[in-house]
């Protein structure tokens, strides 16, 4: 028997051996390490049995899957620290998930804080104790006898009787659960565990349901990992873009229109100024910009398809006794101005962008300050081109999106989302489509990963993941090929040979949305903006009343000079007005008394370095203008 290891090396045996045992013969480190396998491609529980000729891959808690077989196993450990402190509990599902795990359970009343610090020192014994996890399986009848107390998994089993399906069980010491795995092969890898929080969530979702108590948590294979982890935790607390946007004066949310922001005066300075960028960098690049309208009638959106693959998330209306939708997305819209006129070869490649206001109906538990919401600005572009440019128009597209996120500082993985269930096209379109995309890319140098099944429903598309400065991600721009919509809003172009042709296209944008990518880059400045972004880039503070008209003197200059700038004519003390303006983020602040209306100065204080001395005022100006336009981080 032989198996193929990741780095392509070929390993012989004899016999059959397990995941484990292969992972103990390559290196005790990367056995004491092991979490999970993949198995030609699959993952698997390290207790699998290899008796063919296969690929194999040790999975460890630095590889995603190797973590949810971690967090896994940390559930059924929480699982079976509520059977010993709490046995009256009814037992639910308990699922790995990002960053950590949880657990639902029917209880008479929800656990309080001082239960999940209970629940830990309990959890904490059963790691000691070294428990094994045990695999077994149990045909319908049997296992609905094993959970005859638990009527939650009894239902579970109940949906998988009549398929002739063995159960599959783990068991580890005292309590056993309904699983499919994979697992650890024992308890004591999980060395530190915190429960995070303790919550109301109804059983599989359904507010129909009873509403059962959730506990999330969160594990570690060391208790440096785990500290490191809170850490982070606690700084995006304190970065938090609904924190910030309150105190900052950006937006607001209210009852009145829930997902639906509305932007405060220094919001807005940001979203414009975000916006006259998205602007600048799409003239060099040659887009023209349109706007279309948001509401069109059902027969727009039925031939765009939408009425069918995306009509559960559009909010519609009726007028003049026809059907009418809100528009989510762009794309209809930019099609009907294609078709408005004839296009020649010699137009092609035509790049059109919108800054395209559009509404999509989102669950209200799904709505998350700016990073979910139901209304908001996509930043949008469709390019029409021959299919011979497709290759060279997705790698200009990648240079734009380079030249844009490297102003902010943000790094980004690409994930290559391939055909859905749910899809309009020919597979072999498809197939072809996916080829350019990979192709494109490859030649850039750029690597990727493939998520299988999560294209849009008219073509395949290429996801850029932000990473923020503590180190999360963010889907944020996006480049979708699509032959489908051309086609069925019959686009044409004269070709180089005088008969019609029908165009391809891409989808792309470049932020996502103006308003998630304010929530993005908030959280990724904490509040500090650079000077170009800063709704106020200046104060300017009278150290007393005397010097107030010198202060609005210095102010007018600013202004006129165009930088945004405010005065603190409070009859404060300058020290309480400089905390002020750094509890705002404003990036300078320029304190001015006697000496400094004498000689036409300022005293520059800055956000991050303090104590900058004393300059002309005209040599502050010039040096926060190149500041500005070189966009400076």
């Amino acid at each position: 028997m032989k198996l193929t290891l990741k780095d392509g090396s070929v390993k012989e045996y004899q016999n059959p051996i397990t995941a484990a045992e292969a992972a103990k013969d390559l290196s005790m480190g990367l056995y004491r390490a092991a979490c999970a396998a993949r198995i030609d491609g699959k993952v698997a529980d390290l207790r699998t049995v290899l008796d063919h000729d296969c690929t194999l891959e040790i999975l460890t808690f630095a590889d995603e899957e190797g973590q949810r077989a971690f967090n896994h196993t940390a559930s059924h450990i929480l699982a079976q620290a509520v059977t010993h402190l709490y046995p009256e509990a009814k037992f639910a599902i308990g699922p790995a998930i990002d960053n950590g795990f949880y657990y639902d359970f029917d209880l008479p009343t929800p656990f309080t804080t001082e239960d999940l610090e209970k629940l830990e020192k309990e959890m904490a014994a059963i790691v000691k104790a070294d428990l094994p996890l045990e695999k077994f399986e149990l045909d319908a009848p049997e296992a609905l006898e094993q959970m005859k107390d638990q009527p939650y998994k009894v239902e579970l089993i109940q949906e998988h009787a009549g398929k002739g399906e063995k159960i599959s069980f783990y068991r580890q010491g005292d309590f056993t659960d309904l699983c499919a795995g994979p697992h650890l092969m024992t308890t004591a890898p999980v060395k530190a565990i915190k429960l995070t929080s303790s919550t109301g969530a109804y059983w599989r979702g359904s507010e129909k349901n009873k509403m059962l108590c959730r506990v999330y948590g969160t594990a570690f294979p060391k208790r440096s990992e785990l500290e490191a982890y809170l850490a982070r935790i606690e700084e995006a607390k304190r970065r938090d873009h609904r924190k910030l946007g309150k105190e900052l004066g950006l937006f607001m949310l209210t009852d009145e229109g829930p997902g639906f922001p509305f932007f405060l005066p220094k919001g807005m300075v940001l979203k414009n100024t975000l916006i006259d960028y998205w602007r600048e960098v799409h003239k060099k690049y040659g887009y023209v910009e349109i706007a279309t309208p948001i509401i069109l009638n059902r027969s727009l959106w039925e031939r765009s398809g939408h009425w069918d693959h995306y009509k559960q998330n559009m909010y519609t209306t009726v007028i003049d006794e026809e059907d009418y939708a809100v528009k989510p997305m762009n794309c209809p819209g930019g099609m009907l101005v294609y078709a408005s006129e004839p296009h020649s070869y010699r137009d092609l490649p035509l790049r059109v962008g919108e800054l395209g206001l559009v509404h999509r109906h989102e669950l209200s538990g799904a709505l998350h300050g700016l990073f979910r919401v139901r209304c908001f600005t996509q930043d949008d572009a469709h390019v029409f081109m021959t299919r011979e440019q497709m290759k060279e128009i997705i790698q200009e597209t990648v240079r734009l999106f380079d030249e844009v996120y490297s102003v902010f500082g943000l790094e980004y993985e690409i994930e290559l989302s391939t055909m859905p269930e749910d899809h309009i096209g020919t597979a072999e379109e498809w197939e072809q489509n996916q080829d350019i995309l990979k192709a494109a890319i490859t030649e850039m140098g750029k690597s990727f990963v493939v998520n299988e099944g999560d294209g849009a429903f008219y073509g395949p598309k290429l996801d850029f993941h932000l990473a923020d400065s503590l180190g999360r991600t963010w889907q944020c721009g996006t480049i979708q090929l699509d032959s489908q919509l051309p086609e069925r809003f019959q686009l044409e172009y004269t070709g180089a040979d005088g008969e019609k042709h029908r165009p391809v296209m891409i989808h792309r944008v470049v932020l996502g949305s103006i308003e998630r990518f304010i929530g993005v880059i908030t959280e990724h400045f904490a509040g500090a903006f650079p000077l170009w972004l800063s709704p106020v880039q200046a104060v300017v503070l009278p150290i007393s009343e005397k010097f107030a008209d010198y202060a609005q003197k210095v102010a007018a200059e600013l202004d006129a000079a165009g930088l945004r700038c405010e005065t603190d004519l409070r009859p404060e003390k300058v020290g309480y007005k400089i905390r002020q303006a750094q509890l705002q983020k404003v990036p300078y602040m320029l304190v001015v008394g006697e000496k400094e209306e004498a000689d036409g100065t300022v005293a520059v204080r800055s956000r991050s370095g303090g104590d900058k001395g004393t300059m002309a005022l005209g040599e502050f100006i010039a040096a926060a203008q190149e500041e500005v336009r070189t966009r400076a981080r």
